[in-house]
């Protein structure tokens, strides 16, 4: 067993190990699969496949009551319809996280909001996928004008809404009751936060060093 680590020292960092092979064994329409053999840096190497992913933003959106913003979505590789804050996936070439994170608040809320902070970021499968994902909290909402709506498509389309307040969506969290994982590192981050008075957010535009460089396709 390695030897213990102070708690000050703990903090995800970059690995610089070597690929020696990579493969692309399955191209498709958001993710591809790839192969990689990658060494150890101890004269090992392993074989591993991967989902690369174009990376996600959500949005914890919180109005003046403290009440969450939550959206109902069907989820076809779970069969469910989930709960979740609204979110978008970071599909636009050159397109800044935090501007498709208010392009996806506007387009999935019909709301645009003054104030923008990151809550968590996170990297949502790493066992399996290069996936990263960002949450943003945002705050003095305000409605999006009617003529200006987007209208939805596919599980986009007529998705119910639910104003939650956040003390209620954390004991949602606890209770087994929401699944999708921004809804649960989002709302458990956000209520940590408030508790702190929100002293620890991050500016809407700190860096995000953590997002994939993988595949990057624009919409259609």
């Amino acid at each position: 067993m390695a030897g213990s680590v102070p708690a000050d020292e703990v903090r995800d960092e970059p690995a610089d190990l070597k690929v020696v092979a990579s493969d692309t064994v399955f191209d498709g329409m958001v993710w591809d699969v790839r192969r990689d053999t990658v060494e150890l840096g101890d004269g090992q190497t392993v074989t591993r496949e991967l989902l690369e992913h174009t990376g996600a933003v959500g949005i914890l959106a919180l109005d003046e009551q403290d009440r969450v913003l939550l959206v109902r979505q069907y989820r076809h590789p779970v069969r469910r319809y989930l709960w979740e804050p609204p979110a978008g996936l970071l599909d636009v070439a050159g397109e800044d996280p935090f501007e498709a994170a208010k392009r996806e608040l506007a387009e999935e809320a019909h709301l645009r909001a003054d104030d923008w902070h990151v809550l968590v970021d996170y990297v949502n499968s790493p066992g399996g996928s290069t996936e990263a994902l960002r949450c943003y909290l945002a705050r003095g909402l305000h409605p999006v004008a009617e003529a200006d709506r987007h209208v939805g498509h596919g599980e986009e389309r007529d998705m119910p809404v639910a104003w939650v307040p956040l003390d209620e969506a954390r004991e949602l969290v606890l209770a087994g009751r929401l699944h999708n994982p921004t809804a649960v590192c989002g709302i458990l981050a956000a209520h940590a936060a408030r508790e702190l008075g929100w002293a620890p957010l991050r500016p809407a535009d700190a860096p995000w060093p953590e997002r994939s460089p993988g595949r990057r396709r624009s919409r259609h």
